[in-house]
């Protein structure tokens, strides 16, 4: 029998201004996807994916949202060179209470507007293929995947 699938799921917040930037942060000393990320963070237990979203708008950023300011745009199935699988929810928000600031700056070297088909070279790979996607307009993918063998 397989083992049940039970991998980390990831909510972004895509802070977008009127000219199109989104919000990345520079990870650092984290020992994870140290690089350029949108603001996010792991899912608890218990909440929901526009409740984490919420959750890591406000612990990363500062920023106040709420359910109203979030538009779904993009899961992305990630699994990396180490076959470690994750799955990432992408949500876009156009209104936000303040100014975004780095909330954890032991975590978060410093804060950039970026281009999100122009993200910046340090763009942690699988973000940066997300983002591919979301300024195509295709609200899914697949990120480290290969075809499965086919089955006798």
């Amino acid at each position: 029998m397989k083992n049940r699938y039970q991998r980390v799921v990831d909510v972004y917040v895509l802070l977008r201004q009127p000219d199109g930037r989104i919000l990345l942060m520079e990870r650092a000393n984290t020992g994870y996807a140290d690089g350029q990320l949108p603001p996010s963070g792991h899912l608890e237990d218990g909440e929901s994916v526009i409740d984490g979203a919420i959750r890591e708008a406000r612990e990363e950023v500062g920023v106040n949202l709420n359910g109203h300011n979030l538009e779904f745009v993009h899961v992305v199935h990630h699994r990396s060179p180490e076959r470690h699988g994750r799955i990432g929810f992408f949500f876009l928000a156009e209104n936000w209470d303040s100014t975004p600031s780095k909330r954890e700056p032991h975590k978060c070297a410093r804060l950039q507007w970026a281009d999100p088909a122009d993200p910046p070279s340090n763009t942690v790979p699988y973000t940066a293929a997300a983002l591919a996607q979301i300024v195509n307009g295709r609200p899914f993918s697949l990120d480290g995947w290969t075809s499965p063998p086919d089955r006798a």
